[in-house]
């Protein structure tokens, strides 16, 4: 074979740095050149008319003719082996990994392939190496990415600790502060009601005693109305102590939560009876109270001691703080789950800046400051109806009178 193309082929063969292997159809080798040669490990006339298959692995014969035979009935160039390793094995039954192109030709009318053959041992190598720095490298990621986790996480834990120290501090700081606020205004609290105290005993004490010593005065039988004029004046100005004393009273109770109450049925007209029939004694010249209209049929369970108290302070504050020839209306409201009373007066009214702090205990408003009286009244009643499931409102204008009212509900009903 190849008599005249011998030194054709040789020279052709011997130029190609790649293993060259010519195979006829019947997968018998018939030319090779010296970079194959070399590569298998034989010479020349031991390829020469061997079977390929001879330079293959035995774990691969099983498909290689099959293989063979395709590209044969194709008669096309290729790469063979696409998708899988393929492998030779040498002389000395070394395998090693090769990358194989195959290129048909025909010469006198028979078919021949010519296989070129790259050793890749030296590339695998490399690939196995890099194959093996990637896994080194992405078990490093893994391990960097886990401790830098662990990190994060204890990170977190420092930082939550941290939070909670914090929060700790903060609320260990806003005690104090809320702590230091309380004692500055029980401070406070203290001074007015020293001074509240000095004020509201000493001038009804100074008042029964000049009473008294003017009564002592008056002995003629004659002179009886000016006696009952004293011993009135001695009898309101301990009636009014009096009730000074039951407001003390009453927030002591009222802060230890001591307060018992005592709810029963009641018509609201009996309420309402008695408070304008004790505010009429209170009345300045020209003064008038209108009566609720439409209130026979209401009634209610409460505790009526406490309704009185509360709407009583109010017709009483009206009273005290509207000017002679005025009217004080009174309105009663009732649906199926509460009342509402209201107390309207054209009086002083609470100027604006003042009205913010109304319900709170000793306090009183700028214009009312002449005016006797403890500034402790609408904080106790505010604290009842709280405790009832109540609440008071006010509207009021300065100079223009001011509308209080307070609803319960028509059962009744305790926080305490």
């Amino acid at each position: 074979m190849f008599t005249k193309e011998k030194e054709f082929f040789s020279i052709l063969f011997e130029a190609v740095s790649e293993g060259v292997i010519v195979v006829n159809t019947q997968q018998n080798i018939v030319a090779t050149n010296q970079s194959a040669e070399n590569m298998f490990g034989y010479n020349k006339k031991e390829l020469e008319t061997a079977p390929l298959i001879q330079l293959i692995p035995k774990n691969y014969h099983h498909n290689h003719h099959t293989y063979v035979n395709g590209f044969m009935k194709k008669n096309e160039s290729r790469q063979m082996g696409v998708g899988r390793d393929l492998f030779g094995i040498k002389k000395n039954g070394d395998i090693f990994p090769v990358e194989v192109g195959l290129n048909p030709f025909t010469v006198r009318g028979e078919t021949f392939v010519m296989a070129l053959v790259v050793d890749i041992t030296l590339r695998k190598q490399h690939q196995d190496q890099i194959q093996e720095l990637n896994a080194k490298l992405e078990q490093k990621v893994i391990e960097r990415t886990k401790e830098l986790s662990e990190a994060v996480n204890k990170l977190k834990e420092v930082n939550a600790e941290l939070d909670d120290e914090n929060k700790k501090r903060l609320k260990a700081e806003n005690k104090a502060k809320e702590a230091l606020k309380k004692e500055k205004e029980l401070n406070e609290l203290k001074t007015k009601f020293l001074s509240l105290v000095s004020h509201e005993f000493k001038t009804p004490l100074s008042g029964i005693l000049t009473s008294a010593m003017l009564l002592s005065k008056y002995k003629l039988e004659e002179q009886q109305q000016r006696r009952d004029k004293h011993i009135k004046t001695i009898t309101d100005k301990v009636h009014y102590l009096n009730n000074i004393l039951n407001d003390f009273l009453s927030i002591e109770k009222l802060e230890r939560g001591k307060i018992q109450y005592n709810p029963s049925q009641f018509k609201i007209s009996k309420v309402v009876n008695e408070v304008i029939y004790n505010a009429n004694m209170m009345l300045k010249d020209g003064q008038i109270i209108n009566y609720p209209e439409n209130i026979d049929n209401y009634s209610i369970y409460q505790d009526e001691k406490i309704v009185e108290l509360a709407l009583s302070n109010l017709v009483y504050n009206a009273i005290k703080y509207s000017s002679e020839n005025t009217v004080i209306d009174i309105k009663i409201k009732q649906n199926l789950d509460s009342t509402t009373f209201i107390v309207e007066d054209n009086g002083i009214g609470i100027p604006e800046k003042d009205q913010k702090n109304i319900f709170k205990r000793y306090y009183r408003a700028e214009n009312a400051l002449l005016t006797q009286g403890t500034g402790i009244g609408l904080n106790i009643v505010k604290s009842h109806l709280e405790n009832l499931k109540g609440n008071i409102y006010f509207n009021s204008k300065e100079n223009q009178g001011t509308t209080f009212w307070f609803s319960l509900p028509n059962k009744y009903q305790t926080k305490l």
